[in-house]
């Protein structure tokens, strides 16, 4: 299903997680990919918002996991760069693996064979990276690599799994899901409390809001305690 969210943004729901498509002044721009089990529901999105799989000019990838990454060896029409967070794109090129070291490891090990990795040009990218309208955000913690981005021009903040939204409001994601809870906690306040305004919020999980979206996410960040040692 796919549903627009303004007039150059449009929301891709797949079962539990999330993919967006963005006008960026003419060039197409795919945030996530979705799970590989659902591939035939991205290609319909593509296709409805861009004519083609070919329309596909950019892709940002908020963090490596199966369901964020897995369908993208999959759609072998797709010929455009992969944008991700440098410490998570040896994940996506196959040169290293998770760490085992934690559970967030464990499970992305676990769920590795899921994923054909894409035979496209990886692009690894640092905190404060522009790329076209969009400006990279470093918050690591879910994983190692996990970005954010945020288009001043579309008021749009692609929040990946930094947060989720749960009973109609943007929490904290848990902390079995993450690779660091504490430092994925610091990247969230860090990001509320320096991140430009914005209007329209995009979880990687649950329903994106239209409206309010710094608000939403600083009012998450100021019910989050970070542990100091």
């Amino acid at each position: 299903m796919v549903t627009r969210l303004s007039d150059t943004v449009w929301w891709v729901d797949f079962p539990g997680v999330n993919a967006y498509l963005v006008d960026d002044d003419g060039v197409l721009t795919l945030i996530d990919a979705g799970p590989p089990l659902y591939t035939h529901r991205l290609v319909n999105a593509i296709t409805h918002v861009g004519d083609s799989l070919s329309a596909v000019e950019r892709i940002l990838i908020t963090h490596y996991d199966f369901d964020h990454v897995g369908a993208l060896g999959k759609l072998k029409a797709l010929d455009a760069p992969v944008y991700i967070g440098r410490a998570d794109a040896p994940y996506l090129t196959g040169d290293r693996k998770p760490s085992i070291r934690s559970q967030k490891g464990l499970f992305q090990r676990a769920a590795h064979w899921m994923i054909d990795l894409p035979d496209l040009p990886v692009v690894p990218i640092d905190d404060g990276k522009q790329v076209g309208s969009f400006t990279a955000h470093q918050t690591a913690g879910h994983t190692p690599g996990h970005m954010v981005y945020v288009s001043e021009a579309h008021d749009v903040a692609f929040l990946g799994d930094i947060v989720w939204e749960r009973r109609g409001k943007i929490d904290t994601i848990p902390w079995f899901l993450c690779e660091d809870y504490e430092r994925t906690k610091q990247a969230l306040v860090d990001l509320a409390g320096h991140i430009l305004p914005f209007e329209i919020i995009c979880p990687g999980h649950g329903v994106p809001f239209t409206h309010g979206g710094r608000d939403r996410l600083r009012a998450c960040a100021d019910n989050v305690t970070v542990r100091t040692v």
